[in-house]
């Protein structure tokens, strides 16, 4: 049922895109994995869910050619390093923007740029010039005529927002003014968006039990559970909205009341260490599949009810050479195989897919690998392996091509779908991989096809494997952290609303 249901995650992505106008669910594309699939797969990976809008966290060459003519709507993003440098010269902008915006339009969907990345809370000696980098960049896609085509903004930790419980008392960290002023100035201006990261999970571990789980994780709350801000009257059944409302309160806060709220990050970790027991697998598939949901449903926030909050998912891949506690590495919604790493909760958020996906995933040789590698791992699938290689004996129906790669791609199809698509069942010592393209040709039909039952059965054979030393990374604040910064007026204030009204 696994990928039938992120088909049903996806599919609803893809209707809501449909149209502009409404929420759309995108995913943040981290690359810091010991096995990173190559640009070619991961582009695989997203069309194949219909994913249509992706954030990167720089402008990678590669993985901008790989998007080119998919349609794929791509936030490029300017590394924090390189904020300084552009934030001082226009023309360093401009250079920058001819390197990594114009080098691939139209072809690649280039929709946004983010100026760097929680500047105020993790880079603060670069705040003065972060308004300047933004008018910057922006002025270079205006002298390029993509001025409104490509929108400028810079994401923010929900940290900067002070007194966020009750959200009608919310206001940006007075310290930072000076900056959010004319930083909400050039959005309005631009008409671009307020990019914030919302994290309930970071909300509720600090909380210490004032916020409860249910309320974190988007589950149905009794009425009398409801949190109630008495200066509105409005009911917040969630985290997630009481954030992206306090949001709202503290620009109309400081005079701007037309600003949209996107959110560039939010999910929640499926595995963590012994001081964070609520990274399960079960939170976060329920945080995530409820987040879904919501977003896709258009049911807006109870101070904008209707209005789309378009939310990208942090993230795509589990990070596994992230630093830092256990929770940093386990935010992925699949492994570096492409494989889910839990099953999303999605009956009803939208229609089903025309091409079921339950057994849609193929194991193949990788492209490249050692010949000899393979050899020996087609030898030991078509032996203690078990698989029935007889199709690939000389007149046989996958006995062409008669070659290594494709013989290897049929046995280790096979084995896979005899262990049922299992964690580590493709492999084969790295010389295989996932892919959701259907290797069948002519008459030689692949395990899991369309057009041939695969047959799973137990069997104590395990096939060989060995972990990748492929490194990658990327820039990002550890645990958010800044909400562990927070001063203890803003957790005693939610204390003591939560202990008036839940």
């Amino acid at each position: 049922m696994g990928l039938f249901l992120l088909a049903l995650f996806l599919v609803a992505i893809s209707a809501a895109c449909a149209d502009e106008e409404a929420a759309f669910i995108g995913v943040n594309i981290g690359t810091a994995l010991s096995d990173m699939p190559d640009p070619t797969q991961v582009v695989a990976l997203l069309k194949s869910q219909q994913i249509r809008h992706v954030r990167l966290f720089d402008a990678d060459r590669a993985m901008l050619l790989a998007l080119a003519n998919t349609g794929i709507h791509v936030t490029v993003s300017v590394p924090n390093d390189q904020l300084l440098g552009i934030g001082q010269s226009n023309s360093t902008a401009a250079n920058w923007v001819s390197r990594n915006v114009l080098a691939y339009v139209p072809a690649t969907n280039i929709t946004a740029i983010a100026v760097g990345s929680e500047v105020l809370t993790t880079l603060p000696n670069a705040a003065p010039v972060l308004v300047s980098a933004m008018t910057f960049i922006h002025s270079a896609l205006v002298a390029s005529n993509l001025g409104s085509r490509i929108k400028v903004s810079t994401p923010h930790s929900s940290s900067i927002i002070l007194d966020p419980f009750p959200p009608s008392q919310a206001f940006f960290n007075r310290s930072w003014e000076p900056v959010m002023v004319p930083l909400l100035k050039f959005l309005q201006s631009t008409d671009s968006y307020l990019m914030l990261n919302v994290y309930p999970y970071y909300d509720y571990m600090k909380a210490s039990g004032a916020i409860s789980l249910d309320y974190a994780l988007f589950r149905p709350l009794l009425p009398t559970k409801e949190a109630v801000d008495l200066n509105t009257l409005l009911h917040y059944t969630n985290v997630f909205d009481a954030v992206v409302d306090a949001a709202y309160f503290a620009t109309s806060y400081l005079n701007f009341t037309n600003i949209p709220v996107v959110v560039t990050e939010s999910g929640w970790p499926s595995k963590g260490d012994s001081s964070e027991p609520d990274a399960t697998l079960d939170n976060a598939n329920t945080y995530n599949s409820n987040l879904i949901r919501h977003i896709l449903n258009n049911t807006g926030t109870p101070k904008h009810p209707g209005i789309a909050v378009s939310t990208y998912i942090y993230e795509l891949y589990n990070e596994d050479l992230r630093p830092g506690p256990v929770s940093e590495k386990n935010w992925g919604l699949f492994d570096g195989n492409g494989v889910p790493v839990y099953i999303l909760r999605l009956t009803g958020s939208g229609t089903v897919l025309a091409n079921d996906t339950t057994n849609q995933t193929y194991c193949v040789a990788r492209e490249g690998a050692d010949k000899k590698m393979l050899q020996a791992a087609l030898d030991w699938a078509c032996g203690p392996g078990k698989v029935d290689c007889s199709p690939l004996l000389q007149g046989q129906p996958c006995y062409e091509p008669d070659t290594v790669a494709s013989h290897a791609s049929y046995a280790f199809d096979a084995y896979y779908h005899r262990m049922a698509m299992g964690e580590g069942t493709c492999n084969f010592n790295g010389v295989a991989t996932i892919t959701t393209t259907d290797p069948s040709h002519a008459s030689c039909i692949f395990s899991g096809s369309a057009g041939r039952n695969g047959t799973f059965t137990n069997t104590t054979a395990v096939a060989p494997s060995t972990n990748s030393t492929v490194s990658g990374g990327h820039s990002r604040s550890l645990c958010r952290k800044d909400f562990y910064g927070h001063s203890l007026v803003l957790l005693l204030g939610f204390v003591l609303w939560t202990a008036a009204y839940l």
